[in-house]
């Protein structure tokens, strides 16, 4: 009997010991998962584009593959690839021709800028002299009356900006060896995705530490909102840079493809968009005497672009992610100053995940259920 007891106190003493050590031993165990997590987002960081891109693909494009795999069950390798193949014919190849032409356009243009046959200065002159007395008095009582120095400073501005967009093609030409190592990641990447996506969502589904209503929640917002954002924005600026740059062709305006492409990248800014080029460019065809001109620009630009705005992007956007247009705004310029131009995807899914994940720690504290449906009403 007293070895029974002895056996039981020393079972009870080692089980009591056993605990202090196993906490010690998880929370070495939690810190090495930290820096292995750490140390593996640091390897990856220069690829951090290519890998976001191929995620945003691999979304867009999942329920053409599923489609794909629903005619060839037994052939995911092939589907994966046929969804690679339309990736590559409808974004890639017109990405880059764009892009080859656009740096065309942009040299044409700087050259008839240093040529003088586009001169800044002479359009600044005839703006000054085409100001109503009202206006350059208004202008007077402002202190704004040396235009000499305006106009010297609006030319110099104008040719620094060109050759400082000459000078990043030389760079995008010289850096080409990474361009293509980036867009082969990401491709490369994007078949895998497409392949094994359903497997690779439960391996995350399964690891992340959060309840499973919580985590189900915040993973069917982001593929929510990411497959919104970037559905909406690029449909309304191709649409808008389009209609833009046919609108500058016809009314006869030199680098019609060049604004075209401008406006398209400024309507994915919200509230501003496509006025920061199509504005300044009317009010210079008003001051300048081309009044018809103005007035054609003036309304397509109200009536038809900002139509586009108006219309496309609730439809595209709206319904899916019920993001208010002010946290569009701030969250796409936050993310744009943060993350260049990736910041246009990262700011507003970042809005959408911070608030969801407020609604689901309001619905914890007031007891509701239900945290699979729409969080951001």
């Amino acid at each position: 009997m007293d070895l029974a007891l002895h056996f039981c106190q020393s079972g009870v003493m080692d089980r009591s010991t056993e605990k202090p050590s196993a906490r010690i031993e998880d929370g070495v165990f939690l810190g090495f998962v930290l820096i292995v997590s750490v140390a593996f987002a640091l390897v990856v960081e220069p690829f951090f584009a290519a890998i976001l891109w191929g995620v945003i693909a691999a979304i867009l494009f999942a329920p053409v593959n599923q489609q794909l795999i629903g005619m060839m069950p037994r052939h995911r390798n092939s589907a994966a690839a046929l969804t690679l193949l339309l990736i590559v014919a409808l974004v890639i190849v017109p990405a880059i021709i764009l892009a080859m032409a656009l740096v065309q356009e942009a040299t044409l243009f700087y050259a008839k800028v240093q040529s003088g046959e586009i001169n800044f200065a002479r359009m600044f002159a005839q703006f000054q002299a085409s100001l109503p007395g009202w206006a350059a008095a208004f202008l007077d009582r402002l202190g704004i009356t040396n235009f000499a120095a305006v106009r010297e400073m609006l030319s110099a501005g104008v040719a620094s900006s060109f050759r400082t967009v000459a000078t990043q093609a030389l760079q995008i030409g010289q850096s080409a060896f990474s361009f293509l190592m980036a867009l082969g990641v990401m491709l490369y990447l994007t078949f895998f995705l497409l392949r094994d996506g359903p497997k690779l969502a439960a391996m995350v589904d399964r690891a992340a530490p959060m309840r499973t209503a919580h985590r189900r929640a915040l993973i069917n917002q982001f593929v929510v909102v990411t497959r919104a954002t970037i559905k909406g924005s690029i449909v309304v600026a191709i649409v808008q840079g389009l209609i833009g740059g046919v609108v500058f062709w016809v009314l006869g305006l030199p680098g019609a493809l060049l604004w075209g492409v401008l406006m398209g990248a400024f309507s994915l800014i919200p509230a501003v968009g496509t006025g920061l080029i199509w504005v300044p460019v009317a009010i210079y065809l008003f001051v300048t005497g081309a009044v018809v001109k103005g007035l054609i620009l003036a309304f397509c630009g109200m009536f038809v672009i900002g139509m586009v705005d108006n219309i496309l992007r609730p439809i595209l956007v709206g319904r899916d992610t019920r993001i208010p247009d002010y946290v569009v705004l701030i969250t796409t310029l936050g993310g744009i100053d943060l993350f260049g131009f990736n910041g246009i995807v990262i700011g507003p899914v970042i809005a959408a995940l911070f608030i969801a994940t407020w609604n689901i720690v309001t619905k914890m504290r007031t007891g509701a259920d239900g945290l699979e449906g729409p969080l951001t009403e």
